[in-house]
Protein backbone atom coordinates (compact mmCIF):
# COMPACT_ATOMS: atom_id res chain seq x y z
CA UNK A 1 0.00 0.00 0.00
CA UNK A 2 3.13 2.19 1.04
CA UNK A 3 4.71 1.85 -2.13
CA UNK A 4 1.85 1.43 -4.07
CA UNK A 5 0.54 5.44 -2.98
CA UNK A 6 4.20 6.76 -2.44
CA UNK A 7 5.14 10.04 -4.78
CA UNK A 8 7.66 9.31 -6.97
CA UNK A 9 7.28 12.54 -9.17
CA UNK A 10 8.51 14.50 -6.08
CA UNK A 11 11.17 12.11 -4.70
CA UNK A 12 12.52 11.73 -8.23
CA UNK A 13 12.87 15.60 -8.42
CA UNK A 14 13.93 15.64 -4.64
CA UNK A 15 16.87 13.33 -5.27
CA UNK A 16 17.62 14.40 -9.00
CA UNK A 17 18.07 18.32 -7.32
CA UNK A 18 20.79 16.53 -4.72
CA UNK A 19 22.77 14.65 -6.98
CA UNK A 20 23.07 17.49 -9.26
CA UNK A 21 23.96 19.65 -6.46
CA UNK A 22 26.26 17.08 -5.51
CA UNK A 23 28.41 17.02 -8.79
CA UNK A 24 28.18 20.80 -8.55
CA UNK A 25 29.34 21.24 -5.22
CA UNK A 26 32.98 19.06 -6.59
CA UNK A 27 33.37 21.35 -9.06
CA UNK A 28 32.65 24.28 -7.06
CA UNK A 29 34.86 23.87 -4.29
CA UNK A 30 37.92 22.26 -5.42
CA UNK A 31 40.05 24.75 -6.18
CA UNK A 32 38.17 26.99 -2.74
CA UNK A 33 38.90 23.39 -0.54
CA UNK A 34 42.81 23.18 -1.68
CA UNK A 35 43.82 27.16 -1.98
CA UNK A 36 41.80 28.47 1.25
CA UNK A 37 42.01 25.43 3.76
CA UNK A 38 44.87 23.05 2.65
CA UNK A 39 42.37 20.47 2.16
CA UNK A 40 41.79 17.55 -0.54
CA UNK A 41 40.11 18.47 -3.70
CA UNK A 42 37.06 16.21 -2.80
CA UNK A 43 36.64 17.69 0.87
CA UNK A 44 33.25 18.99 0.58
CA UNK A 45 32.57 16.63 -1.72
CA UNK A 46 32.41 13.45 0.64
CA UNK A 47 30.91 15.48 3.20
CA UNK A 48 28.39 16.30 1.37
CA UNK A 49 27.88 12.57 0.55
CA UNK A 50 27.43 11.88 4.00
CA UNK A 51 25.23 14.73 4.57
CA UNK A 52 23.01 13.43 1.73
CA UNK A 53 23.02 9.69 3.08
CA UNK A 54 21.90 11.06 6.66
CA UNK A 55 19.29 13.53 4.46
CA UNK A 56 17.87 10.13 2.51
CA UNK A 57 17.73 8.58 5.84
CA UNK A 58 15.91 11.30 7.52
CA UNK A 59 13.14 11.66 4.58
CA UNK A 60 12.51 7.86 4.36
CA UNK A 61 12.10 7.70 8.49
CA UNK A 62 9.77 10.96 8.59
CA UNK A 63 7.76 10.06 5.62
CA UNK A 64 6.31 6.59 6.93
CA UNK A 65 5.76 8.14 10.29
CA UNK A 66 1.98 9.34 10.24
CA UNK A 67 1.83 13.32 10.24
CA UNK A 68 -1.01 13.53 12.02
CA UNK A 69 1.24 12.44 15.12
CA UNK A 70 2.97 16.12 15.02
CA UNK A 71 -0.57 17.00 16.35
CA UNK A 72 0.48 15.35 19.73
CA UNK A 73 1.44 18.08 22.81
CA UNK A 74 4.20 16.38 23.53
CA UNK A 75 5.68 15.79 20.32
CA UNK A 76 4.99 19.22 18.90
CA UNK A 77 6.14 20.55 22.43
CA UNK A 78 9.24 18.61 22.47
CA UNK A 79 10.22 19.98 18.96
CA UNK A 80 9.64 23.55 20.05
CA UNK A 81 11.87 22.77 23.46
CA UNK A 82 14.47 21.58 21.64
CA UNK A 83 14.27 24.60 18.71
CA UNK A 84 14.50 27.40 21.41
CA UNK A 85 17.31 25.54 23.84
CA UNK A 86 19.63 25.33 20.34
CA UNK A 87 18.35 28.99 19.40
CA UNK A 88 19.79 29.67 22.93
CA UNK A 89 22.75 27.47 23.21
CA UNK A 90 24.35 29.05 19.95
CA UNK A 91 25.07 32.06 21.84
CA UNK A 92 27.05 30.36 24.33
CA UNK A 93 29.01 27.44 22.37
CA UNK A 94 27.83 28.59 18.89
CA UNK A 95 30.37 29.72 16.19
CA UNK A 96 30.62 31.76 13.01
CA UNK A 97 31.65 29.88 9.83
CA UNK A 98 34.49 31.67 7.57
CA UNK A 99 34.37 34.81 9.51
CA UNK A 100 30.78 35.55 8.63
CA UNK A 101 30.28 37.55 11.77
CA UNK A 102 26.87 35.57 12.41
CA UNK A 103 27.42 33.09 15.15
CA UNK A 104 24.84 31.01 14.11
CA UNK A 105 26.32 27.61 13.86
CA UNK A 106 26.38 24.91 17.09
CA UNK A 107 29.29 22.14 16.13
CA UNK A 108 28.15 18.51 17.57
CA UNK A 109 31.40 16.66 15.76
CA UNK A 110 29.82 14.57 13.48
CA UNK A 111 28.27 18.02 11.82
CA UNK A 112 27.82 21.72 11.93
CA UNK A 113 23.77 22.37 13.18
CA UNK A 114 21.94 25.72 12.25
CA UNK A 115 19.26 26.06 14.76
CA UNK A 116 17.78 28.72 12.34
CA UNK A 117 17.13 26.10 10.14
CA UNK A 118 15.52 24.05 12.77
CA UNK A 119 13.21 26.60 13.73
CA UNK A 120 12.02 26.87 10.00
CA UNK A 121 10.35 23.21 10.10
CA UNK A 122 9.44 23.33 14.07
CA UNK A 123 6.88 26.28 13.51
CA UNK A 124 5.72 24.98 10.70
CA UNK A 125 4.25 21.82 12.32
CA UNK A 126 3.66 23.31 15.61
CA UNK A 127 1.73 26.25 13.56
CA UNK A 128 -0.07 23.22 11.63
CA UNK A 129 -0.72 21.54 14.96
CA UNK A 130 -1.77 24.43 17.13
CA UNK A 131 -4.26 26.15 14.19
CA UNK A 132 -5.61 22.84 13.31
CA UNK A 133 -6.52 22.42 17.27
CA UNK A 134 -7.82 26.12 17.33
CA UNK A 135 -9.71 24.88 14.16
CA UNK A 136 -11.72 22.53 15.89
CA UNK A 137 -12.20 24.70 19.22
CA UNK A 138 -13.87 27.25 16.42
CA UNK A 139 -11.14 29.49 18.07
CA UNK A 140 -9.56 31.11 14.47
CA UNK A 141 -11.28 34.15 14.71
CA UNK A 142 -10.37 34.87 17.70
CA UNK A 143 -6.99 36.58 17.61
CA UNK A 144 -6.49 36.54 21.45
CA UNK A 145 -6.79 33.18 22.08
CA UNK A 146 -6.35 32.07 18.54
CA UNK A 147 -2.98 33.40 16.81
CA UNK A 148 -1.53 35.65 20.11
CA UNK A 149 -0.17 32.80 21.74
CA UNK A 150 1.67 31.25 18.63
CA UNK A 151 2.66 34.26 17.46
CA UNK A 152 4.54 35.18 20.72
CA UNK A 153 6.55 32.06 20.49
CA UNK A 154 6.73 32.96 16.97
CA UNK A 155 8.64 36.27 17.79
CA UNK A 156 10.75 34.81 20.71
CA UNK A 157 12.27 32.95 17.52
CA UNK A 158 12.41 35.67 15.80
CA UNK A 159 14.41 37.98 18.26
CA UNK A 160 16.53 35.03 19.38
CA UNK A 161 18.14 34.87 15.30
CA UNK A 162 18.12 38.21 14.89
CA UNK A 163 20.71 38.51 17.88
CA UNK A 164 22.75 35.81 16.32
CA UNK A 165 22.56 38.30 14.29
CA UNK A 166 21.23 36.68 10.99
CA UNK A 167 18.18 39.21 10.03
CA UNK A 168 18.26 36.92 6.52
CA UNK A 169 17.02 34.13 8.55
CA UNK A 170 14.43 35.61 10.92
CA UNK A 171 13.23 37.22 7.63
CA UNK A 172 12.35 33.70 6.02
CA UNK A 173 11.86 32.27 9.19
CA UNK A 174 8.85 34.84 9.58
CA UNK A 175 7.84 34.63 6.41
CA UNK A 176 7.00 31.17 6.00
CA UNK A 177 5.20 31.58 9.41
CA UNK A 178 2.58 33.58 7.69
CA UNK A 179 2.31 31.56 4.43
CA UNK A 180 0.96 29.12 7.44
CA UNK A 181 -1.14 31.52 9.46
CA UNK A 182 -2.77 33.23 5.97
CA UNK A 183 -3.42 29.13 4.70
CA UNK A 184 -4.87 28.50 8.24
CA UNK A 185 -8.13 29.65 7.06
CA UNK A 186 -7.84 33.06 9.08
CA UNK A 187 -10.47 35.69 8.09
CA UNK A 188 -9.49 39.00 6.85
CA UNK A 189 -10.33 41.20 9.57
CA UNK A 190 -8.64 38.86 12.39
CA UNK A 191 -5.18 38.60 10.36
CA UNK A 192 -5.53 42.14 10.31
CA UNK A 193 -5.22 42.92 13.98
CA UNK A 194 -1.26 42.35 13.38
CA UNK A 195 -1.08 42.76 9.81
CA UNK A 196 -1.71 46.51 9.72
CA UNK A 197 0.62 47.16 12.59
CA UNK A 198 3.41 44.73 11.27
CA UNK A 199 3.00 46.75 7.82
CA UNK A 200 2.74 50.12 9.82
CA UNK A 201 5.89 48.99 12.02
CA UNK A 202 7.94 47.55 9.10
CA UNK A 203 7.61 50.44 6.73
CA UNK A 204 8.96 52.81 9.69
CA UNK A 205 11.64 50.39 10.12
CA UNK A 206 12.44 49.89 6.26
CA UNK A 207 12.51 53.89 5.95
CA UNK A 208 14.91 54.07 9.30
CA UNK A 209 17.38 51.35 7.92
CA UNK A 210 17.67 53.29 4.41
CA UNK A 211 18.04 56.67 6.51
CA UNK A 212 20.06 55.61 9.18
CA UNK A 213 21.40 52.11 8.07
CA UNK A 214 24.55 52.53 10.68
CA UNK A 215 22.03 52.69 13.40
CA UNK A 216 20.83 48.97 12.97
CA UNK A 217 23.83 47.57 11.24
CA UNK A 218 27.71 46.85 11.95
CA UNK A 219 29.90 48.57 9.14
CA UNK A 220 30.27 45.35 7.47
CA UNK A 221 26.67 45.43 6.87
CA UNK A 222 25.92 48.66 5.53
CA UNK A 223 28.82 48.28 3.02
CA UNK A 224 26.52 45.69 1.94
CA UNK A 225 23.56 47.70 2.08
CA UNK A 226 25.60 49.81 -0.31
CA UNK A 227 27.06 47.08 -2.39
CA UNK A 228 23.32 46.39 -2.98
CA UNK A 229 22.88 49.90 -3.93
CA UNK A 230 25.56 49.99 -6.32
CA UNK A 231 28.44 47.02 -6.13
CA UNK A 232 30.63 48.50 -8.85
CA UNK A 233 31.16 51.47 -6.53
CA UNK A 234 33.10 49.27 -4.17
CA UNK A 235 33.71 46.18 -5.91
CA UNK A 236 37.24 45.46 -4.02
CA UNK A 237 35.33 44.96 -1.01
CA UNK A 238 32.12 45.07 0.16
CA UNK A 239 30.85 44.57 -3.80
CA UNK A 240 33.23 42.33 -4.43
CA UNK A 241 31.01 38.95 -4.40
CA UNK A 242 27.88 40.88 -6.20
CA UNK A 243 30.74 42.04 -9.35
CA UNK A 244 32.12 38.31 -9.49
CA UNK A 245 29.08 36.91 -9.46
CA UNK A 246 27.55 39.41 -12.34
CA UNK A 247 30.90 38.03 -14.23
CA UNK A 248 30.11 34.91 -13.56
CA UNK A 249 26.46 35.26 -15.18
CA UNK A 250 28.11 36.99 -18.01
CA UNK A 251 30.59 34.73 -18.71
CA UNK A 252 28.55 31.45 -19.12
CA UNK A 253 26.22 32.77 -21.35
CA UNK A 254 23.37 30.65 -22.70
CA UNK A 255 25.86 27.28 -22.96
CA UNK A 256 28.33 28.05 -20.12
CA UNK A 257 31.92 27.23 -20.60
CA UNK A 258 31.81 23.54 -18.81
CA UNK A 259 30.96 21.79 -16.79
CA UNK A 260 35.14 22.14 -14.46
CA UNK A 261 35.47 25.01 -16.35
CA UNK A 262 34.58 28.09 -13.93
CA UNK A 263 36.90 31.01 -13.87
CA UNK A 264 35.62 32.92 -11.03
CA UNK A 265 35.74 29.80 -8.50
CA UNK A 266 39.51 29.92 -8.36
CA UNK A 267 39.73 32.07 -5.85
CA UNK A 268 37.37 35.13 -6.74
CA UNK A 269 34.50 34.04 -5.63
CA UNK A 270 34.36 33.38 -1.76
CA UNK A 271 32.80 30.01 -0.81
CA UNK A 272 31.77 29.33 -4.31
CA UNK A 273 29.84 25.91 -3.29
CA UNK A 274 27.75 27.66 -0.76
CA UNK A 275 25.93 31.07 -1.31
CA UNK A 276 27.07 31.31 -4.49
CA UNK A 277 26.54 27.77 -6.54
CA UNK A 278 23.96 29.21 -8.52
CA UNK A 279 26.88 31.80 -10.15
CA UNK A 280 29.20 28.29 -10.79
CA UNK A 281 26.19 26.87 -12.12
CA UNK A 282 25.29 29.41 -14.67
CA UNK A 283 29.55 30.10 -15.66
CA UNK A 284 30.22 26.54 -16.23
CA UNK A 285 26.88 25.29 -17.88
CA UNK A 286 25.08 28.46 -18.66
CA UNK A 287 21.33 29.54 -19.11
CA UNK A 288 20.54 26.17 -19.56
CA UNK A 289 21.92 24.66 -16.50
CA UNK A 290 20.26 27.59 -14.62
CA UNK A 291 16.85 26.88 -15.70
CA UNK A 292 17.00 23.15 -15.06
CA UNK A 293 18.16 24.28 -11.29
CA UNK A 294 15.27 26.76 -11.33
CA UNK A 295 13.01 24.39 -12.85
CA UNK A 296 12.83 21.68 -10.82
CA UNK A 297 12.79 23.83 -7.76
CA UNK A 298 9.65 24.97 -9.10
CA UNK A 299 8.07 21.64 -9.80
CA UNK A 300 8.74 20.73 -6.54
CA UNK A 301 7.09 23.91 -5.01
CA UNK A 302 4.03 23.40 -7.60
CA UNK A 303 3.87 19.24 -6.57
CA UNK A 304 3.47 20.57 -2.76
CA UNK A 305 1.07 23.16 -3.57
CA UNK A 306 -0.99 20.33 -5.59
CA UNK A 307 -0.80 18.40 -2.48
CA UNK A 308 -2.07 20.83 -0.46
CA UNK A 309 -5.03 21.89 -2.82
CA UNK A 310 -5.86 17.90 -2.56
CA UNK A 311 -6.02 17.31 0.92
CA UNK A 312 -9.08 17.52 3.10
CA UNK A 313 -7.29 18.12 6.34
CA UNK A 314 -6.06 21.41 7.25
CA UNK A 315 -3.29 20.26 8.48
CA UNK A 316 -1.74 18.34 5.97
CA UNK A 317 -2.64 22.06 4.28
CA UNK A 318 -0.85 24.39 6.21
CA UNK A 319 2.01 21.95 6.40
CA UNK A 320 2.52 21.85 2.84
CA UNK A 321 2.06 25.31 2.38
CA UNK A 322 4.72 26.15 4.98
CA UNK A 323 7.23 23.81 3.14
CA UNK A 324 6.05 24.85 -0.59
CA UNK A 325 6.87 28.77 1.00
CA UNK A 326 10.26 27.73 3.18
CA UNK A 327 11.74 26.61 -0.73
CA UNK A 328 10.13 29.44 -2.51
CA UNK A 329 11.30 31.94 -0.55
CA UNK A 330 14.88 30.43 0.36
CA UNK A 331 15.21 30.27 -3.77
CA UNK A 332 13.83 33.66 -4.33
CA UNK A 333 16.58 35.13 -1.43
CA UNK A 334 19.57 32.78 -2.99
CA UNK A 335 18.72 34.09 -6.53
CA UNK A 336 17.81 37.44 -5.24
CA UNK A 337 21.15 38.12 -3.91
CA UNK A 338 23.12 36.70 -6.97
CA UNK A 339 21.50 38.62 -9.15
CA UNK A 340 21.06 41.86 -7.30
CA UNK A 341 17.79 42.28 -7.29
CA UNK A 342 17.78 42.13 -2.93
CA UNK A 343 20.80 42.10 -0.42
CA UNK A 344 23.14 39.35 0.01
CA UNK A 345 22.03 37.30 3.25
CA UNK A 346 24.47 34.52 2.76
CA UNK A 347 21.08 31.78 2.12
CA UNK A 348 21.80 28.45 0.64
CA UNK A 349 20.40 27.72 -2.50
CA UNK A 350 17.48 24.40 -1.19
CA UNK A 351 19.15 21.17 -2.02
CA UNK A 352 21.93 22.71 -4.30
CA UNK A 353 24.13 24.44 -1.95
CA UNK A 354 27.02 22.65 0.64
CA UNK A 355 25.31 22.38 4.04
CA UNK A 356 24.47 19.64 6.34
CA UNK A 357 21.55 21.43 8.26
CA UNK A 358 19.92 23.05 5.44
CA UNK A 359 19.23 19.82 3.17
CA UNK A 360 18.43 17.25 6.43
CA UNK A 361 16.38 19.61 7.28
CA UNK A 362 14.46 20.54 4.16
CA UNK A 363 14.67 16.44 3.14
CA UNK A 364 12.68 15.88 6.99
CA UNK A 365 9.72 18.23 5.74
CA UNK A 366 9.99 16.91 2.36
CA UNK A 367 9.48 13.37 4.16
CA UNK A 368 6.72 14.98 5.84
CA UNK A 369 4.72 16.18 2.80
CA UNK A 370 5.51 12.60 0.68
CA UNK A 371 3.61 10.68 3.99
CA UNK A 372 0.90 13.64 3.28
CA UNK A 373 0.75 12.93 -0.01
CA UNK A 374 0.49 9.05 0.40
CA UNK A 375 -2.78 9.95 2.82
CA UNK A 376 -4.38 11.65 0.25
CA UNK A 377 -3.74 9.16 -2.85
CA UNK A 378 -5.25 6.60 0.11
CA UNK A 379 -8.40 8.40 0.47
CA UNK A 380 -8.87 9.11 -2.81
CA UNK A 381 -8.82 5.61 -3.58
CA UNK A 382 -10.65 4.79 -1.21
CA UNK A 383 -13.48 7.08 -2.05
CA UNK A 384 -13.34 5.81 -5.88
CA UNK A 385 -14.09 2.12 -4.60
Amino acid sequence: MYLKNFDYPLFVTYTLLCLFGLVMIYSASMVWAVKRWDYSADFYYNKQILNLVLAFIAFFVVSVIPYQLFKVKKIYGTILVVTFLSLFAVKQFGFSPGGSGAVSWINLGVMNVQPSEIAKLAFILYFAAIFKKKEEKKLLNSFSQGYLPPMILLFAALVLIYLEPDLGSALLLFAVALSVVISSGIRFRTFSYFAVPLTIAFSMLLFLVIKFPSLFFSGKRVGRLEAFLNPFSDEKRYGYQVVNGYYAIGSGGLQGLGLGQSIQKLGYLPEPQTDFILAVISEELGLFGVIVVLGGLFFLIARILLIAIRTTDSMARMICTGVAAWIGFQTFVNVGGLAGLIPLTGVPLPFISYGGTSVLLLSMALGVVANISTHVKISHSKRKS
